[in-house]
């Protein structure tokens, strides 16, 4: 199938997939005439791929990630949980200081408030 044909039954933009052919995520056959061609598996793939963006995957570790599909293994699927594990961790982390920084900001509006309160006040006297 072409470029568009799959963008369409994959529900994603044609320059989306031009993108992931560019980091290595899919691949295509060109035709005689230079148009890309894709396998009908290749829909499913894209699929596999927009979840794991969704999930916050960047395409380094998404290419990590595609040997566990490319060639089913024990070595391959362990050594793609290892790698989603080390995502978890930096996500839970980015988390954490996120929380920090929002306590943080918390803090500076209710300092805020109060000041506010004691302008009112002093306005009001």
């Amino acid at each position: 199938m072409r470029i568009g044909e799959l963008a369409k039954a994959a529900g994603v933009s044609v320059r989306s997939l031009r993108y992931y052919e560019e980091q290595g995520l899919l691949t295509s056959a060109r035709s005689p005439s230079g148009q890309r061609q894709f396998r009908d598996a290749d829909v499913d793939r894209v699929g596999f791929i927009q979840r794991l963006y969704a999930a916050g995957l960047s395409s380094r570790t998404i290419m990590e990630l595609l040997p566990c599909v490319d060639a089913p293994s024990e070595a391959t699927s362990d050594a793609a949980m290892e790698r989603m594990e080390q995502e978890r961790e930096r996500l839970s982390a980015h988390i954490e200081e996120l929380v920090r920084t929002r306590n943080a900001l918390d803090a500076l509006m209710a300092t805020n408030r109060a000041h506010r309160t004691t302008l009112r006040q002093d306005r009001a006297a």
